[in-house]
């Protein structure tokens, strides 16, 4: 339980700010999981400009958003001179001084930010001691789940009510036309039933095996035809994804039922593919995420993390072998990683093909 050293709120509650700074520099599925609390905020603050500071990599998932105003996109790898320019500007909202920022992460590329601020408000989750001066209020965080988590600080810091708002991307009509057009140029016909596949994660304690990946779409699609599987992956990430596809088709899937794209594909374009699914399937990775803020069902492979990470509403599950050390949070493993080795194709069969008869059956309208 959070000790009375966790609230520094005095005042948050009466504030009607103009403009608002949240600051998420990565990951990409955080910045994600950071949406709901852009929500929260426009309900609270309608007439209030939001702006994001995130990196560049993540400013695609926010492009387009209605709760967005402006987005400062970090570009690393710049001098320390270009550096130290942009955190001025974003700190002093380019001229126009922020009511309040509010720091998601405390990271040091936000803190110089915050040191350049003068910003009235700098509000964040309980800082360590030798952080505090760069804070004016904190509140602590929520959960278990990572969005509510995240939004905890403004649950307990302006009063607000958690509703279980899911991630949100928001796809324009074009993206959604040239997915659909891109998919049929790659073979998927009309009545194929799409299940985007994410059998990538840079951690080895994240990643089912690719031969469980293609044992159990060969399997998938031998008892539901009409099956077409999508293959995603990211940047270096093009030979795990046809590794699997060698796999599935060693174990009998036909050639025609999997598609590896011949590109790689762009956060958006990725997103407006898996919104015309039926079904995503994947790893603990951001694809899962992207899952949910398009309206697609999925079920998640875990290994060593935990259910935090799992949209707590119908249609979004995971499935683990429920080993005593799951979840451990690790990178690494002495154990064999038996997590995710153990955790057998049949198993996750079951809950794959009834999860999608339940989407195919309308259980899970799909929601823009």
């Amino acid at each position: 339980m959070p000790s009375p050293l966790d609230y520094h709120i005095d005042g948050l509650a009466e504030l009607q700010p103009r403009r608002i700074l949240c600051c998420q520099l990565r990951q990409i599925g955080d910045v994600l999981m950071l949406t709901p609390s852009l929500e929260m905020l426009r309900k609270r603050f309608p007439d209030a400009e939001i702006d994001v500071y995130t990196e560049q990599k993540c400013a695609p998932v926010l492009e387009n958003n209605p709760n967005v105003h402006h987005i400062w996109a970090l570009e690393r790898g710049k001098s320390l001179l270009h550096d130290l320019l942009f955190y001025h500007r974003v700190g002093t909202g380019g001229g126009k001084r922020y009511d309040i920022i509010i720091d998601f992460q405390q990271l040091p590329r936000i803190r110089w930010a915050l040191a350049f601020s003068d910003a009235r408000v700098r509000f964040s989750y309980p800082p360590p001691w030798y952080n505090r001066p760069f804070y004016t209020h904190w509140a602590p965080v929520s959960g278990p789940y990572a969005a509510k988590s995240k939004a905890g600080i403004l649950m307990n810091g302006f009063g607000l009510p958690w509703e279980n708002l899911r991630p949100r991307l928001y796809l324009t009509q074009a993206e959604r036309e040239a997915a659909r057009a891109e998919l049929a140029a790659w073979g998927l016909a009309p009545g194929d039933i799409l299940v985007t596949v994410d059998p990538t994660h840079r951690r080895i304690t994240r990643r089912w095996p690719a031969s469980h990946y293609g044992r159990l779409l060969a399997m998938a699609a031998a008892q539901r035809p009409g099956l077409r599987f999508l293959l995603l992956f990211g940047p270096g990430e093009e030979a795990l994804a046809g590794e699997t596809r060698a796999q599935a088709e060693s174990a009998g899937l036909p050639p025609g039922r999997i598609i590896l794209p011949p590109r790689l594909t762009t956060l958006r374009e990725m997103a407006a593919m898996q919104a015309e699914a039926t079904l995503h399937l994947g790893n603990c990775s951001s694809p899962r995420h992207f899952a949910v803020a398009v309206g697609t069902p999925s079920l998640t492979v875990r290994g060593s993390t935990s259910t935090a990470w799992t949209f707590p509403g119908p249609g979004h599950e995971d499935i683990a072998l429920g080993l005593p050390c799951q979840p451990c949070s690790e990178n690494t493993c002495a154990l064999g990683i038996k997590c995710l080795h153990d955790l057998d194709p049949e198993s996750v069969l079951r809950r794959l093909l009834d999860l999608l008869d339940r989407a195919i059956a309308g259980e899970f309208p799909k929601t823009e």
